[in-house]
């Protein structure tokens, strides 16, 4: 489904990805780990759009998209789920995923009750500021934000961070029960282990830009490899 061929990018004069290449089929779940800096955001940045890729190619479907802008990459099935959640805080729920459809067109009504039967606990909070949800309930509505918008692969950036664990389940909960159901196909950033091994099919590990090493995720309860290449034991 996704192929990355060399892809480089960076921050203004400042190299950040130096050569990544991966590939993910359709169906899977890929997970990510890395120390901070390696380039685990960057990445799913530049997969969106938000970040131009100075060199390489990153193809969809066997579709170039390196150049393509972010909304078309979103009209073609790629969804994300940025760090921090990136709700908007002043809108209620119900209009944070109004505002999600907005560029889709067509089948709001449809979508939205699709995904609030996905993600139950939204529904009494649909006339909530974004600003007045939890942690956790943030991050399930950013979550239904890009599930709106029915992507195929969804890039998601360190989802259980700051959140409580009972959320972290739902949501681990909810990513494994979405493969099945939509067929989804995931590229999960995370520092949390038990969450990226309980959900990944493999784990791609980030080093200075590049990936260094594949990983079953079997092999994320030895604590030499995780020493030596994401510095935890």
């Amino acid at each position: 489904m996704l192929e990355v061929l060399d892809l480089h990018a960076g921050y203004g004069a400042v190299p950040v990805l130096t050569g990544i290449s991966l590939t993910v089929e359709e169906g899977g779940f890929a997970g990510i780990l890395g120390h901070n800096g390696m380039g685990k955001t960057t990445l799913l940045k530049t997969l969106i759009g938000l970040l131009p890729a100075t060199a390489g190619r990153v193809r969809l479907e066997g579709e170039d998209i390196t150049r393509a802008p972010c909304h078309e990459r979103a009209r073609r099935g790629l969804g994300y789920v940025p760090q921090g959640r990136e709700i908007f805080a002043g809108l209620s729920v119900l209009d944070n995923l109004r505002f999600a459809l907005a560029a889709k067109g067509g089948g709001e009504a449809q979508a939205i009750e699709q995904v609030l039967e996905e993600l139950p606990r939204l529904k009494p909070l649909l006339e909530r500021a974004g600003g007045a949800l939890s942690g956790g309930e943030q991050q399930l509505l950013a979550l239904a934000r890009c599930l709106v918008q029915a992507p195929r692969l969804m890039l998601l950036d360190e989802p259980t961070e700051g959140i409580q664990p009972s959320i972290i389940e739902t949501i681990a909960e909810k990513l494994a029960e979405l493969r099945t159901t939509r067929g989804l196909t995931v590229i999960l950033v995370e520092q949390n282990l038990d969450f990226i091994k309980a959900l990944s099919d493999r784990v791609l590990v980030i080093q200075k830009g590049r990936i260094v090493r594949e990983l079953a995720p079997a092999q994320l309860d030895d604590p030499a490899l995780l020493t030596e290449f994401i510095g935890a034991a």
